[in-house]
Formats: structure tokens, C-alpha cells, sequence
């Protein structure tokens, strides 16, 4: 007799039997493509671009620091054992440039909000800080000037060398 609850049943036990089945998961690739933040970058070079590397695998140029950190035969390079190198790899390799976390545009943004934070907080602390609560000090007749003996007067006095001679 097969009604609706034996075969509820049945489909519960085929699903249960699929789910304790021992899933093998083997490290040697990775488990999905990993997403590349920012776009990659594509070369727009012809097919038949570079004649010396003859039939070798035109691989994109994409920066191994955008694959996931697991999953890897070599996690320092993050590589598997076989796996072509592309021509620049001292370029796209973990040791080449930092792959950008914010996009240029985004990062010059904040740069400039920042520089224009910092630059107007030095306007407003110009403009806000007290005035001298003294009155500067005046001397008569131009400063003393005829007092003090006149400007030819008051000049830096220049030291000889006098007793470096003797």
C-alpha cells in the first residue's frame, strides 16, 4: 500500500541517507572562483600578441590576492601543484602590489574630505581665538628711534676675527 505517508517517508529516508554519505572534500581546488574586487584587469592585446610564448596558455590578469586564503596546495602562494604561472606572475603574485580595497575614485574622495576637514579647522581656529586682552605697547617719536641712537646705530654689531689673528 503505498499512500502519501509511506512515501513521505521514504523520500525522508533516501534524503537522510544523502546527507550522512561522508563527503569528501579534496583541497586541491579551490571550492568556488573567487570574487575579484576591484573588476580584473583584461589585457586588450591580440591573440597572436607575443610570438616567444608560442602555444602557452593566455591566462588572465588577475591578482592571486583575490583568490580565497584556503584551499591551496601552496597557501603561502596560493597555488595548486601544476598550475601554469602567468607571464607577469612577479606582478600578480602574493609578493607583487597591493590589490586596492577601495576603488581610486572612493579613496581620493575620502582623502579630499579629510585634507578639507583638516583645512578647515585650521580656518576656524584662526578665526576663533580671543583677541590680545592687552593693548600692544606704542613708544613715542616713531619707536625711540632718535632715542636709541638712530637705525645706524642699532645695527647688528659684526665681531672680527681679531683673535683668530694673534
Amino acid at each position: 500500500m503505498n499512500t502519501s505517508l509511506t512515501v513521505a517517508r521514504r523520500a525522508a529516508l533516501r534524503a537522510r541517507a544523502a546527507a550522512a554519505a561522508p563527503r569528501i572534500r579534496c583541497y586541491a581546488t579551490p571550492a568556488a572562483p573567487a570574487p575579484t574586487s576591484p573588476a580584473p584587469m583584461t589585457t586588450t592585446l591580440g591573440e597572436e600578441d607575443d610570438p616567444q610564448l608560442a602555444d602557452y596558455p593566455r591566462l588572465p590578469f588577475v591578482s592571486k590576492q583575490t583568490r580565497p586564503a584556503r584551499g591551496w596546495e601552496d597557501l603561502q602562494f596560493r597555488r595548486n601543484f601544476g598550475e601554469p604561472l602567468h607571464e607577469q606572475e612577479e606582478i600578480l603574485s602574493m609578493w607583487g602590489p597591493d590589490v586596492p580595497v577601495v576603488p581610486p575614485q572612493t579613496a581620493l574622495r575620502w582623502f579630499s574630505i579629510a585634507v578639507l576637514g583638516f583645512v578647515s579647522l585650521g580656518v576656524l581656529c584662526n578665526y576663533a581665538h580671543p583677541e590680545i586682552p592687552a593693548v600692544r605697547r606704542e613708544y613715542p617719536y616713531g619707536g625711540l628711534v632718535s632715542e636709541l641712537g638712530g637705525l645706524e646705530e642699532n645695527k647688528a654689531r659684526v665681531e672680527n676675527d681679531s683673535e683668530a689673528d694673534e
